[in-house]
């Protein structure tokens, strides 16, 4: 009994050892435990459409009012920066103008604005461009679910 180290015995048996065994069997049933995912808004909005939402994910803001700036503001500053050869600023500002394009649910200034950052960013790529209408009227069924409710609490 002296030379095992901090084992407890009670009734002959040795807990120290099986209460070891017991840990583990407890390990591998929290392993098995799937942690269950919610689906965001726009994922039960766009259902099994994954290119919708996928084109979504990235591309549009789900308030625009926090953006602090206009379309027409944004995409000034696109312009400014791809002029002075700052294209990094330049396709951040072409992304900002395109997502505010989609909450005005304008097809054409969204195509423009996510075409030209593609263009400074050859290794970009932007699945709205794929199916650009599609897109925008998930994107405006958010809105008015989502962007309503929200003023209407306020």
């Amino acid at each position: 009994m002296s030379n095992v180290k901090h084992a407890q015995y009670r009734g002959g048996l040795m807990l120290g050892i099986f209460s070891r065994f017991r840990k583990g069997k407890e390990k591998e049933k929290k392993a098995n435990v799937q942690p269950v995912q919610q689906k965001s808004e726009l994922e039960k909005l766009c259902g099994d459409d994954k290119e919708t939402y996928e084109a979504l994910l990235n591309t549009m803001f789900l308030d625009q009012r926090k953006t602090g700036t206009t379309m027409k503001e944004a995409a000034e500053n696109a312009k400014k920066f791809e002029k002075a050869k700052d294209f990094v600023r330049a396709k951040v500002w072409y992304e900002i103008a395109g997502g505010l394009a989609i909450y005005e649910g304008d097809v054409k200034r969204v195509v423009e604005f996510f075409s030209s950052a593609e263009k400074l960013s050859p290794n970009a790529r932007y699945t709205i461009l794929k199916n650009p209408e599609k897109a925008i009227a998930k994107a405006q069924e958010y809105y008015k679910k989502h962007l309503v409710q929200a003023t209407e609490s306020s």
